[in-house]
């Protein structure tokens, strides 16, 4: 484990040397070799280097899945710079906000799509928002002329032969502990956390990763997980630049276009939630399509059940299924192997990766240590001490159980985050949002178990006397304001919410009552 690569400048270079011809990128008539990739990689940073954009400098990239993705984050390393992805789900406000936070020098954001204009919604939520350089990603919608927009190919051929020395002299002097990315999860007080990791953290979380998979050149791994998430991107992307394997991305989940994918792609690496296979599994027209090809599945972010697993072996004839923890501060903590039968995949997410330990403290919380832990929160030390202690260890805020093999359980959750189709869903950042709605007293939103997500919210309100405001109202006023996996399903209103005697409510009597 100790040879491979500690930045993504030289993990692209390796893989250019190693793979050259072998196909990197399949995202329909984009087919790119490694070579190619890195050849368009280094004209996209060179790109920025003409733009006056520095080393150190963040920029952002919100749109979803396809090659240009996967171009535009690895010539931001390769430019010296720092990644940061943009939930694709956000609305212009959220994506407005951390450009903001984090003085992005440039924005690589998708054109229209799916009826979506995010650079309008951008600028809609904030006349003033100005990023010096912004670079848009054609999708097949009717992009208006903007004279402030750069199209993703013309910047590419912004590329001079002197800038691309320079960007081959930035990449050569990445470090493994720059920082590459700055990853954004929410927090329990509301407010997201913008997570930093090092390039030899992000590379570090790849190779465990390849290693429990056994990845090898010959995969095709279909990317459904967002690219903006760490399950797309350094689960997905790092990996294959690793591996030799190919990314095939894809926009957006369908089913039938999922199971066309595999079919013609022969596709071998195919991660994702519990959902996915059960949607797969049930689907009416399953026998039209060759599957046969699927070798390797890793999911997780919900309970797996055995006759899932066993389903997915037996109907899908998946080699491996593997179930994997992690969190965005510890991207992958523990992971199922190859050999493991069903029961433990089904109870278990497997056992620390290499170069991780885990160990239960206080209340059975599932701590965390080892060299892929995060190195803090942006501009935010304070929480950053109270989630890794003195002795380095995360505390993740999950309970656990942890078996004589090493195999760890994850039982509970002392935070009250709930999973809603694979996201992390934070109560109170939905309460402060129904918190600036007119009428309502006070809100408390908890997880409900959801066939198909998982777990869905539902919020509880107390109105004021006299209000006329309604469900439908709260939620059209979530939807201007939340993504949409963050918007609760439905509205309770009540009397009171129900507190213990400091005044904290009692959310697991408001879960005991509907359960």
């Amino acid at each position: 484990m100790n040879d491979y690569p500690r930045t993504t400048p030289s993990a692209l270079t390796r893989a250019a040397e190693r793979f050259g011809e072998l196909t990197a990128v399949s995202d329909g008539d984009a087919q790119l070799t490694f070579a190619q990739l890195h050849e368009r990689v280094r004209r996209f940073a060179a790109a920025l280097v003409t733009r006056g954009v520095e080393a150190g400098s963040r920029v952002a990239v919100w749109a979803p899945n396809t090659h240009h993705w996967v171009v535009a984050a690895l010539g931001v390393h390769h430019a010296g710079g720092v990644v940061v992805p943009i939930n694709t789900r956000y609305t212009g406000t959220e994506a407005a906000e951390i450009a903001q936070r984090v003085n992005a020098e440039a924005l690589v954001v998708a054109g229209n799509f799916l009826g979506a204009d995010r650079l309008a919604q951008i600028r809609a939520a904030d006349p003033a928002f100005d990023v010096a350089t912004i670079v848009r990603i054609p999708l097949g919608g009717d992009d208006a002329p903007d004279d402030s927009v750069t199209e993703f190919d013309d910047f590419l051929a912004l590329a001079t032969a002197s800038a691309l020395t320079e960007a081959d002299r930035r990449a050569d002097a990445v470090s493994p502990d720059d920082v590459a990315d700055i990853l954004f999860t929410s927090g329990t007080t509301g407010k997201s956390k913008g997570v930093l990791s090092a390039h030899r953290q992000s590379m570090g979380v790849a190779q465990a990763w390849a290693e429990c998979a056994e990845m090898r050149s010959s995969d095709n791994y279909l990317i459904i997980n967002p690219f903006f998430h760490s399950f797309g991107y350094k689960a997905g992307i790092l990996v294959c630049l690793l591996s030799g394997a190919t990314m095939v991305p894809m926009t957006v989940f369908d089913v039938p276009k999922v199971m066309e994918k595999i079919h013609e792609e022969q596709i071998s690496v195919f991660p994702g939630a519990p959902t996915i296979y059960q949607s797969i599994l049930d689907h009416p027209d399953r026998a039209k399509y060759q599957l046969s090809s699927l070798r390797l599945a890793v999911t997780g972010a919900a309970p797996v059940p055995v006759a899932l697993v066993e389903r997915m072996q037996n109907e899908l004839e998946f080699e491996a299924v593997l179930t994997a923890y992690g969190q965005t501060e510890a991207v992958v903590v523990t992971m199922c192997r190859t050999g493991d039968d069903p029961v433990t995949i089904s109870t278990s997410s497997g056992r620390a990766v290499p170069g991780m330990e885990v160990r239960l403290g206080e209340q059975n919380e599932l701590l965390v240590r080892g060299s892929d832990v995060m190195l803090g929160y942006l501009d935010d030390p304070e929480a950053t001490a109270k989630t890794i202690d003195r002795y380095g260890w995360l505390h993740t805020g999950d309970v656990a159980t942890i078996d004589d093999r090493g195999y760890v359980d994850i039982t509970d959750r002392l935070k009250d985050m709930y999973i809603s189709g694979g996201f992390n869903v934070y109560p109170a950042e939905v309460e402060q949002t129904l918190a600036r709605i007119e009428g309502l007293a006070e809100s408390a939103v908890i997880g409900i178990p959801d066939e198909r997500m998982g777990e869905v919210g539902r919020a509880f309100v107390v109105a004021l006397p006299g209000s006329d405001v309604t469900e439908d109202s709260i939620l059209e006023f979530c939807r201007d304001r939340l993504a949409k996996f963050k918007i609760p399903r439905d509205v309770r209103f009540v009397d009171t919410l129900p507190r213990n005697p400091s005044g904290k409510v009692l959310k697991n009597d408001l879960r005991e009552e509907n359960s």
